[in-house]
């Protein structure tokens, strides 16, 4: 077998029975001429890939995004988190193209067509962002087991029964490993499932399902109990209202070009090619994007800032605002309840985003050392990213998420000018380059995302490099306990 044909697929592609895809293609094509709801239905029973893109996005990031906007906004800024994800998808629609086309993965394939030291950057961002940003993860989890705790077992006079001034008593101790524990012990076994067989991929798709059902649920119950003001959610969602501070600005700016992250980039491919998807699979893929990654974030992010809107706004910009600190506020409007569902909302987010963080591990220190796939080497790197479980009990090191925004902040307009060549290399993808104005219009909108993602990357940079390095160079703070 041939290098070339040796970075075709994947090795649990091959336990997809081909009988089984070649009904899917022929399902498929039939589905071109059903009535728009039968199409969606069809689509959505199929869609895959695009769920573990929405749960890696829906982490502690968005959360944190969320919270922000909602509570220092009202519902301005509504718009903002589809328009970013809206520019993500089509560069991850873009990319997706080219490896469905092609069907080789894309690491050695961009690296025969690009540049090797490039591409090898690509992957060592991927790793990079995947564990150190594990550890946020396990952080809010545990905050919001403690909080829990606190709510079930706090009395009058008593601000938190879990923590002290001198850091973690011994029932926040033992709540935060004990969640920590819990989430890692799930995420391993929902982790070898994917790399096992088809079978296992399924198994692994229902339950980001089921997680992304639980936040969705959690956080449409607060937007249900606090009501919505219709008026101001057509006006935050095509309104385009931008914030009057310079502070504001940079806050919309960043999160329109941060809303994909560099390890999303890698995972998505790979995903596609795990299916077994192939040319016939293009508009799935599509449909994919829109149903399985740009609705469920949309919906979630919308649901955290309209509760926001609800319970916290107008809440001044310089004062600080944490996840848990929101999920305290809502006892003021909706009681102790309130409290409960946004830690089990806030839990389930985390527990999406870390099982992803482990997905792609798997795939991406493979292709990195050029081994050979294998269940046991899948798994095995699959735990690379376990280490953030430590984020229970403690921040990380200054220097650890510095490092990791420099590498991958600066990587992701690169990624993005990659996949942009790549759709539009017609010696590598043939006439599924396009033609005519589709082809200008969507060049238009990479060409945008990539300008967007740039801004962005540069927003970032200056406040979690550049603003840290004085402080980094000088004398660290120890890290403090969550």
């Amino acid at each position: 077998m041939s290098e070339e044909n040796d970075q075709k697929g994947l090795p649990m592609t091959s336990k997809w029975d081909p009988e089984i895809l070649a009904k899917e293609v022929a399902e498929l094509n039939a589905l071109e001429a059903a009535p728009f709801g039968t199409k969606v239905k069809g689509y959505l029973k199929r869609s895959g890939p695009g769920l573990l893109q929405s749960a890696m996005t829906l982490g502690a990031g968005s959360a944190a995004a969320s919270i922000v906007a909602g509570a220092y906004y009202g519902y301005s800024l509504l718009w903002v988190q589809p328009l970013a994800m809206f520019l993500g998808i089509m560069m991850l629609g873009a990319l997706g193209k080219v490896v469905l086309t092609s069907g080789e993965r894309p690491y050695k394939a961009f690296g025969r067509e690009i540049n090797k030291p490039l591409i090898f950057l690509w992957a060592f961002g991927t790793v990079m962002a995947s564990v150190i940003w594990h550890f946020p993860q396990y952080g809010l989890a545990a905050g919001a087991a403690r909080d829990l705790v606190d709510l079930t077992m706090q009395t009058p006079g008593v601000s938190s029964v879990t923590a002290n001034a001198d850091g973690l008593t011994g029932i926040g101790f033992a709540a935060s490993w004990g969640i920590g524990l819990l989430i890692l012990g799930i995420n391993v076994c929902a982790t070898w499932n994917y790399g096992k067989d088809a079978k296992g991929i399924k198994v692994y798709e229902w339950f980001l399902r089921t997680t992304i059902a639980i936040v969705v649920i959690m956080f449409g119950a607060v937007v249900v109990k606090t009501g919505i003001n219709m008026d101001l959610l057509k006006e935050g969602n095509f309104g385009f209202g931008w914030p009057t501070t310079a502070k504001g600005v940079t806050t919309v700016l960043g999160a329109i070009g941060a809303a994909v992250g560099i390890n999303m980039t890698f995972l998505y491919p790979y995903t596609l090619l795990a299916k077994g998807w192939g040319k016939s699979h293009r508009k799935l893929m599509r449909w994919d994007l829109a149903l399985s990654m740009f609705l469920p974030f949309v919906v979630v992010t919308s649901l955290i800032i309209i509760a926001m809107a609800n319970t916290v706004y107008p809440l001044d910009p310089s004062t600080p605002l944490k996840p848990l600190d929101a999920a305290q506020a809502l006892i003021q409007t909706m009681g102790p309840a309130g409290r409960l569902i946004f830690d089990l909302g806030f839990i389930a987010m985390t527990c999406g985003a870390i099982s992803t963080h482990m997905v792609v591990c798997g795939f991406t220190i493979c292709e990195m050392f050029g081994l050979e796939y294998t269940t046991k080497r899948f798994r095995m790197f699959a735990l690379v990213p376990a280490i953030g479980i430590l984020g229970v009990i403690t921040n990380t090191p200054m220097w650890m998420p510095v490092a990791a925004s420099a590498v991958c902040l600066t990587m992701l307009p690169i990624a993005y000018v990659i996949f942009f060549i790549m759709n539009n290399k017609r010696s590598y993808i043939g006439d599924a380059v396009g033609t005519g104005w589709r082809r200008a219009l969507v060049n238009i909108i990479l060409l945008i995302a990539i300008a967007m993602a740039t801004i962005g990357a540069a927003i970032k940079i200056k406040g979690g490099v550049i603003d840290k390095i004085p402080a980094l160079i000088g004398k660290e703070q120890p890290a403090g306990q969550k």
